[in-house]
């Protein structure tokens, strides 16, 4: 499965150039809020592997009106590295690779 061009954006994760992307409409569940967000990123330059994350803020345009979460460019390269370092190989064709977004919040400071 390879993404669209349109509507992806590209990240470089260390000198590797990935191309990501947010469904632009929510799927049924999405739109409840029953289901969240997922995000899909491949490597731009080769065919191979795709990765499926699911994340844990709501899809952005959800009918419930919560407030939008964005997906930032630092959090696709936290969740590209963690994907890598469980196994996903992008540069290999395989059927999709799924994965949970790591906890990517702030952690409170100890003295």
């Amino acid at each position: 499965m390879a993404l669209t061009r349109e509507g992806s954006r590209l990240i470089t994760v260390d000198g590797i150039v990935y191309r990501w992307r947010v469904r632009g409409k929510p799927t049924y569940a999405q739109a409840l809020c029953e289901r969240p967000l997922t995000l899909a990123i491949e490597q731009a330059d080769r065919k191979g592997s795709v990765l499926l994350v699911t994340m844990p803020q709501d899809h952005p345009s959800n009918w419930i009106g919560g407030p939008p979460v964005p997906v930032l460019p630092s959090t696709v390269a936290a969740v590209v590295r963690k994907a890598l370092a469980e196994g996903w190989r992008p540069n290999q064709p395989a059927a999709a690779f799924h994965m949970a977004a790591p906890d990517l919040s702030p952690k409170p400071r100890t003295p």
